[in-house]
C-alpha cells in the first residue's frame, strides 16, 4: 500500500465546527434512544435476521463512521450464524466500524470498558473482555468464546492482539482460533483498508503515546474519506489446527491489504 504525508490541513478547524455538535449529539440523545432500544424485549424482537437491539447498535455505529467523515464501502458478505471473524486492528475505530456491518460479540482488552461511549457500547453489544497477561482471564475468554459460537452467535476477534503503527499486519496469534476449532465453525478474515488503497492506515492508527481521546479528537478532524471492508473468503480447520487457521487467515487479510 502506498503512504504518503499529508501536508497541515487548514480545512480541519471548519470541520470541527459542524462535526463536534454532531459528536455531541449523537453521544448523548442517540445513545440515550440506544439505551432505551435496549431492553430484555428487544433481545427477543427480531428485524431482518437481527435482533433489534443489535439493530439499534448497528445504527448508531453507521452515524458513528458517518460522523467522521468515513465512506464505508462493503466487499463481499459476512457470513451468517456462527462464526469467527478475524480483522486487522488499526484503531479503535476499528470495532464501531464493524459493528456498522455486522452484530459482532468482541474479544478486547479490558480497558475498553471504561472508554467514554465506546466502552459502554461495546459492553452492550457483547464484549468480552480480557485481562492482558492473566492467564486465568484467557481461559474464561476461551470459554465464552466456544460458549457463543456454540450457541449460533458471532464472535470478532482482533488476532493481532493489539494495534500497530498501520504500517504492517503483525503476527497472528494462533491461540485465539481455538474456539472456532473447537466449536467446528468458519473463520472468516476481515481486511480493513482506511482510505483509497489502504493509504491512510498510519493516518488511522494510534501515534506513539496517543490515547483513547486524543485518537479520537484528531479523527474528528480528518478528511472526509472511503473505508473498505472486505469480508474475505472464509477458512475452516481442516487437519491443520488453529495454527494454519491462523496463517490462511492472515494471508488472505495481507492479499486484500495490498490489492
Amino acid at each position: 500500500m502506498t503512504l504518503t504525508r499529508r501536508p497541515d490541513d487548514w480545512r480541519r478547524p471548519l470541520r470541527f465546527l459542524w462535526r463536534l455538535p454532531l459528536l455531541l449529539l449523537h453521544a448523548t440523545l442517540g445513545l440515550a434512544l440506544v439505551m432505551l432500544m435496549i431492553n430484555p424485549l428487544t433481545r427477543r424482537l427480531r428485524v431482518r435476521g437481527e435482533t433489534l437491539d443489535q439493530s439499534a447498535i448497528r445504527w448508531w455505529s453507521i452515524a458513528m463512521v458517518r460522523i467522521f467523515g468515513m465512506r464505508v464501502r462493503r466487499v463481499g458478505t459476512p457470513l451468517p450464524g456462527a462464526a469467527l471473524f478475524v480483522a486487522n486492528h488499526v484503531s479503535w475505530i476499528d470495532i464501531t466500524l464493524l459493528h456498522s456491518q455486522r452484530p459482532l460479540g468482541f474479544v478486547a482488552k479490558a480497558e475498553i470498558a471504561r472508554w467514554p461511549l465506546i466502552g459502554w457500547l461495546a459492553s452492550r453489544g457483547g464484549t468480552i473482555y480480557h485481562h492482558r497477561g492473566d492467564n486465568d482471564s484467557l481461559h474464561g475468554v476461551m470459554h465464552q468464546m466456544v460458549q457463543r459460537l456454540e450457541q449460533g452467535k458471532a464472535v470478532g476477534v482482533f488476532a493481532e492482539g493489539r494495534t500497530n503503527d498501520g504500517r504492517a499486519i503483525g503476527v497472528f496469534h494462533a491461540r485465539i482460533f481455538q474456539p472456532a476449532v473447537v466449536a467446528s465453525v468458519p473463520a472468516q478474515p476481515v481486511a480493513l483498508k482506511y482510505g483509497a488503497g489502504g493509504s491512510a492506515q498510519t493516518t488511522v492508527a494510534f501515534r506513539a503515546r496517543e490515547n483513547f481521546i486524543q485518537n479520537l479528537w484528531r479523527l474528528l478532524g480528518e478528511p472526509s474519506r472511503q473505508v473498505e471492508v472486505h469480508f474475505l473468503e472464509p477458512a475452516r480447520d481442516e487437519g491443520g489446527g488453529r495454527r494454519r487457521l491462523a496463517e490462511i487467515c492472515r494471508e488472505r487479510i495481507a492479499a486484500a491489504m495490498a490489492s
